[in-house]
C-alpha cells in the first residue's frame, strides 16, 4: 500500500468520526441535562432482595389487568362483577330506549313488519311471473291484486256463513244455557232457583255497573279507525316496493355500512331473508293442513260455522303452539252448544291429534332444522309480544326470533363470505 493510500484511508477515518461526533451532538436533549452512556457492569457483591436504594420510588404493584394500585386492591371477582354490571346497564339503557322508540312508532313499525312478512310469502309468486318475461312493477301488482282477491273473498265467504248460522246458534245456545241451569239444580251442586236468580242479578249488576268502560272501550275502538285504515294503506305500499324495490333497498342499506361489514352483515341480511321466507311459505302450509283437517271433522258431524271455525283455526295456527289450541277450543265449545259433550269430545280429540301430527310431523319436515326455535323461547317471545304489541306481537315475534337467531349465527361465525363473482380486485400486496 503506498503512503498516498494511507494518508486518504485516515483522512477518511477522520471524516467518518467527525461525522457521527456531529450527529451524536444533534441527538442530545435541548434542556441541557447529561445523556448516560451505559457502561459494562463492573462483577462485584450483589445488593440483597430487601436492600432499599435511597431516593427511588417504591414499585407500583400493579395488576397485568389493571392500571393502577387502586385496582390491584380491589379482588378480582369484584372488579369483573362490576365490569360485567356496568355493560349490562348500557345495554339495558339502549334496550330500555330502543323499547320506548319502538312503542312511539308502532303505528308504523307494526304495518312494516306485517307488510316484510307478506313480502316473504309473495316473493316466490313474483319471482315466477318475472320468469315468464313480465316487467317487475307488473309482477307486482298481479301478485299483490290476487293477494288481496283471495283475502277479500275468504273473508266474505266467513261473513255470509257467520251471519247465516248465527241465529240457529243463538237459539241452541239458549238452550245450553237452560240446560246448565238444571244441571246446577240437579247436579251435585244443587243449586234452588233463589241462588240461581242471585247470581244472575249480580252477573246482571256488574254489566250495568262496567257499561260505561264497555262503552269508552268502544269509542277508542272506533277512534282508532282511521288508525286501522292508515296502516293498512301502509302495508299495501310497503309490501308493493318490498316486492319490486327490495333488492335495492337492501343494497342502498350494506352500502351505509363501513366497507369493512358489507360483506358479513349483507351474508347476514341474506341468510335471515331466506329463513323469513321459509319460516312464513312452512307456517301457511301447516296452518292450510291443520284447517284442513279440523274443517273436515266439522263437517262429518255436521258443526255450524264449520268453515269460519275452519278460517280461524288457518289463522291462529300463525301464534305457534298458543294460537292452535286457542281456536281448537272455540271449534269445541260450538261443538258443545251445538251437538252435545260427545261430539265435543270427539272434535276435541281431532284437535289434539292434529296438533300432534302439527308438532311432531309436519313442522320439522317442512320448516327443517334451520327455522328450528326452541319452544321456551317461543313462549317467551310470544308473551312479550302480546304485552308490547297485543295480537300483532304475537304474530311477528316468532319470525323476529327465527330472523334474529339466523342473523346472530351468521355475524359470530368465523367464516368469510364467499366472494361476490362481479367483485373487482383494485390491488393485492404479496404477503
Amino acid at each position: 500500500m503506498s503512503r498516498f493510500e494511507r494518508v486518504r484511508g485516515r483522512l477518511r477515518r477522520a471524516y467518518q468520526s467527525g461525522r457521527e461526533s456531529v450527529r451524536a451532538d444533534r441527538s442530545a436533549p435541548s434542556d441541557g441535562s447529561e445523556t448516560r452512556v451505559a457502561t459494562p457492569a463492573v462483577p462485584g457483591p450483589a445488593a440483597p432482595p430487601s436492600a432499599t436504594v435511597v431516593g427511588a420510588a417504591p414499585p407500583a404493584d400493579v395488576h397485568s389487568s389493571t392500571a393502577s394500585r387502586d385496582d390491584a386492591d380491589v379482588p378480582h371477582g369484584l372488579r369483573i362483577a362490576a365490569a360485567w354490571c356496568w355493560r349490562l346497564i348500557v345495554i339495558g339503557v339502549v334496550a330500555w330506549a330502543l323499547l320506548r322508540i319502538v312503542g312511539t312508532i308502532k303505528i308504523v313499525i307494526i304495518p312494516l313488519a306485517i307488510a316484510l312478512l307478506l313480502s316473504a310469502l309473495l316473493a316466490p309468486a313474483v319471482g315466477w311471473l318475472l320468469r315468464a318475461r313480465l316487467p317487475r312493477s307488473l309482477a307486482t301488482a298481479v301478485v299483490l291484486v290476487g293477494g288481496l282477491v283471495g283475502v277479500i273473498g275468504t273473508l266474505t265467504l266467513v261473513v255470509n256463513e257467520f251471519i247465516q248460522g248465527a241465529p240457529e246458534l243463538s237459539e241452541k245456545s239458549s238452550q245450553g244455557v237452560r240446560q246448565i241451569q238444571n244441571w246446577l239444580k240437579t247436579g251435585p251442586l244443587h243449586l234452588s232457583d233463589t241462588q240461581l236468580d242471585r247470581y244472575i242479578d249480580e252477573a246482571q249488576d256488574w254489566i250495568n255497573s262496567n257499561t260505561s268502560d264497555l262503552t269508552s272501550g268502544a269509542l277508542s275502538t272506533a277512534a282508532t279507525l282511521a288508525e286501522v285504515l292508515t296502516g293498512t294503506l301502509l302495508v299495501l305500499f310497503a309490501t308493493f316496493f318490498f316486492l319490486r324495490d327490495g333488492n335495492r333497498i337492501w343494497r342502498f342499506l350494506v352500502r351505509l355500512l363501513p366497507v369493512a361489514a358489507r360483506w358479513k352483515v349483507d351474508d347476514a341480511g341474506r341468510a335471515s331473508w331466506h329463513t323469513l321466507g321459509a319460516y312464513v311459505r312452512a307456517t301457511v302450509l301447516v296452518a292450510f293442513i291443520d284447517a284442513v283437517g279440523i274443517g273436515i271433522f266439522l263437517v262429518i258431524f255436521d258443526v255450524p260455522f264449520a268453515f269460519p271455525l275452519a278460517a280461524l283455526v288457518f289463522l291462529g295456527a300463525f301464534i305457534p303452539i298458543v294460537g292452535a289450541a286457542l281456536s281448537g277450543v272455540v271449534a269445541v265449545l260450538v261443538a258443545l252448544v251445538d251437538s252435545g259433550p260427545v261430539t265435543a269430545l270427539i272434535i276435541l280429540g281431532a284437535v289434539i291429534g292434529v296438533q300432534q301430527v302439527e308438532g311432531h310431523v309436519l313442522q320439522p319436515l317442512i320448516m327443517g332444522r334451520a327455522v328450528a326455535i326452541h319452544p321456551l323461547a317461543v313462549i317467551i317471545g310470544i308473551a312479550a309480544g302480546v304485552v308490547l304489541a297485543g295480537i300483532t306481537g304475537a304474530l311477528v315475534s316468532v319470525p323476529l326470533i327465527a330472523v334474529l337467531n339466523t342473523a346472530v349465527r351468521r355475524l359470530a361465525a368465523r367464516t368469510v363470505p364467499d366472494t361476490p363473482p362481479d367483485a373487482v380486485v383494485v390491488a393485492a400486496q404479496a404477503p
